[in-house]
């Protein structure tokens, strides 16, 4: 039929599975960060680099790799699985399925793909609005729910009734 949606009969994901499957995903990202973190810190102070950005610099690094490992891993999950591990869990996964990787690069790049200014001051507060922003988006956006990421990707995030 012409102008049905190609998720017409999908039933949409609450917001709060949508916000505990990035929960469940930021405890890993915030272990892979703090690795990171104790690794460069302890380079870092070894080639006498410590001073630089008065001490930030290791963070920076830390908050710059772990967001562009969890950007990156977004945007293979949904190209390849229609779903992250924290979508897997709560049993949720992206519509249509087959999205272009190009479109759902564009889809990581806007969320979460700001994670990775997080390490810089005065930027990292500018990210964290932008994040935040995303999220109230997807709450007031009735009835599909869609964030701006998801509507740049044509995608929507839909329970997984399999």
């Amino acid at each position: 039929m012409a102008g049905t949606s190609p998720w017409a009969d999908a039933v949409p994901a609450e917001w709060w599975e949508r916000l505990a499957a990035r929960l469940i995903e930021a405890l890993v990202f915030g272990i892979v960060y703090y690795i990171l973190f104790i690794a460069l810190w302890a380079v870092f102070r070894t080639v006498g680099m410590m001073d630089v950005f008065d001490g930030r610099l290791p963070g920076v690094f830390a908050w710059a790799a772990a967001g562009l490992g969890y950007t990156g891993y977004d945007w293979w999950a949904h190209w390849r699985h229609g779903r992250t591990f924290g979508k897997a869990i709560m049993r949720i996964r992206l519509e249509p399925r087959g999205v272009p990787a190009r479109a759902l690069l564009k889809r990581s790049l806007v969320y979460p793909g700001p994670v990775v200014l997080m390490g810089i001051p005065v930027a990292n507060l500018v990210a964290g609005m932008l994040l935040f922003g995303v999220g109230m988006l997807i709450l007031i956006d009735k009835p599909l729910e869609r964030g701006p990421h998801d509507r740049l990707a044509g995608t929507r995030v839909v329970k997984d009734l399999r």
